[in-house]
């Protein structure tokens, strides 16, 4: 029996194990492994970052907007109805004769029903409508029967005819250009994004590099830590060489850890960057090589104002400022608004008799609104509105000057970095050259552990140096693109298809 249940033991013992086994092997099925290029990690974040999110639905507002605008400018259907309008109560009502009251019953029912076309004219302020309208009356006491009022054609034009601020004018000088803005700022938006996964890319690439870095020294030291220990026992080291070797060993294993903390963390952030699922693995790979780009500050420049938000952003503001001194002028003196229209109406027992031989409706009103006495607020809103407009354009001529200037720092820090790349990436291949010479003179006992202790301190600079100047070099090449809108390496402007990648 006790025979029995051991084997019974072993035999469970070891269907824990497969099923641990099996587990083990599914979970690391279904983990994915994403191998990242620079471009890779870039055309993720703008196509499934949160940010690009963010983008998209900014414009997409100002897309709707400028739909409202347009949808201003045409004229508009609009069908009003009053079906039912009942009303049975008791209403005072005043002999017209002897001017003394009496209660009525009011026992009626009215339904109407109009059809109206609307306009806005830009051009004049004023506002055209065209109008049809029929209503039913029907009387229930004390005597019942129906009545039919109709109005075939009915035309109202309202116009302001001076003195008077036309809004519509101004919007459409200002919305195109907000619109025009909108895609040029949603394009600067990605760039932007680009900058922003750079930085997440590069920061991950130096912790993996760091990572590399703190691993090949651990194992390297452990080496040379052998080598000193045979080296000490024929006394060509010192006891005082020996435990510096001993405490580089304890070192370069806490650099381990924290290289593999470090590491985790840059992960992280860069696949919530991209909205990546935690199931997955990300490895990066980095550029290989640079670009060689001959820009030049002129090119740069006229770029940035013709290709990009920055004139529109200009724009808007001189023609806000213009508008609101054109308001204020407006509202400061006399005002008159004309109103006429005309019209067909006739009145009958019977629907086909309201329609037979229709009547003519005229009517013409001038309101005119005549300021005599404001203590000088009219005048005070003009001075308001110019001071600012002045105000608006010392703003922009700043804008402009420190635009240039930004310009010119960009182009500058660009055309450097090539070079610092380049310097880097040969400084690092000495690094490493020097590093493994210096490692066979110590084995060979002809260079102390100061001297390793500086080479590899040397290589490990250097590694990381290169990366921080290809970081640089990135940087400094997208900040050119969002300043112009303009790919350099491909030498064309930088655009996207609005209906199908961003209004869908």
């Amino acid at each position: 029996m006790g025979k029995y249940f051991r084997l019974l033991l072993i035999g469970y013992c070891f269907s824990l194990f497969s099923i641990a086994t099996t587990a083990q092997e599914k979970n690391i099925s279904t983990e994915k492994k994403l191998i990242l290029t620079l471009e890779d990690v870039i055309q993720y974040a703008k196509e499934y970052s949160t940010s690009s999110f963010i983008a998209k639905h900014q414009f997409r507002s100002s897309y709707w907007q400028y739909r409202s605008f347009k949808a201003e400018l045409l004229p508009s259907l609009n069908l009003a109805l009053n079906i039912p309008n009942f009303n049975h109560s008791i209403s005072t009502v005043q002999d017209y004769e002897t001017g003394n009251y009496k209660y009525v019953q009011n026992f009626v029912m009215r339904n109407n029903v109009a059809l109206s076309i609307d306009q806005n004219l830009a051009f004049s302020g004023g506002k055209l409508s065209v109008s049809s309208s029929l209503e039913r009356m029907d009387q229930f006491s004390p005597n019942k029967y129906a009545n039919y009022s109709s109005s075939p054609v009915f035309m109202t034009y309202s116009q302001p005819i001076f003195g008077s601020f036309n809004q519509l004018k101004w919007d459409k000088e200002i919305e195109p250009e907000r619109y025009k803005k909108a895609k040029l700022v949603y394009l600067e938006n990605m760039e932007d994004i680009a900058l922003q996964a750079i930085q997440y890319f590069f920061d991950m690439a130096s912790a993996q590099q760091n990572l590399k870095i703190a691993q090949f020294n651990y194992e390297n030291t452990e080496a040379m830590l052998e080598i000193a220990k045979e080296r000490f026992k024929i006394g060509s080291i010192k006891k005082s060489e020996l435990q510096q070797l001993e405490l580089n060993l304890l070192n370069a294993g806490l650099s381990v850890n924290q290289a593999n903390i470090a590491l985790n963390m840059a992960h992280f952030n860069l696949k919530s960057y991209l909205s990546l699922d935690e199931t997955i693995t990300v490895d990066l790979i980095l550029p290989s090589e640079v670009p060689q780009l001959n820009i030049e500050y002129n090119d740069v420049y006229q770029l940035s104002l013709t290709n990009t938000s920055f004139e529109s952003d200009i724009k808007i503001q001189e023609l806000e400022a213009e508008s609101a001194v054109v308001q204020a002028k407006a509202n400061q003196g006399l005002s008159a608004d004309l109103y006429m229209q005309f019209g067909l109406n006739q009145t009958g027992n019977t629907f086909a008799d309201s329609y037979h031989r229709p009547k003519d409706q005229e009517g013409v009103r001038l309101g005119m609104r005549i300021p005599i006495l404001d203590w000088g607020m009219g005048k005070g809103r003009v001075q308001m509105a110019k001071s600012q407009q002045e105000m608006v354009d010392e703003q922009i001529n700043q804008k402009r000057i420190q635009h240039k200037q930004n310009v010119l720092l960009n182009v500058l820090n660009f055309k450097n970095q090539g070079q610092q790349c380049a310097i880097s990436a040969k400084a690092d291949t000495l690094a490493q050259e020097n590093y493994q010479t210096i490692m066979k003179l110590f084995a060979e006992g002809s260079v102390s552990v100061l001297e390793l202790n500086s080479a590899q301190s040397d290589r490990d600079n250097a590694m990381l140096r290169y990366v921080s100047e290809l970081n640089n070099y990135w940087t400094y090449y997208y900040q050119l693109r969002k300043l112009t809108l303009y790919d350099f390496i491909s030498k064309k402007n930088i655009s996207t298809d609005f209906d199908k990648e961003v209004l869908q």
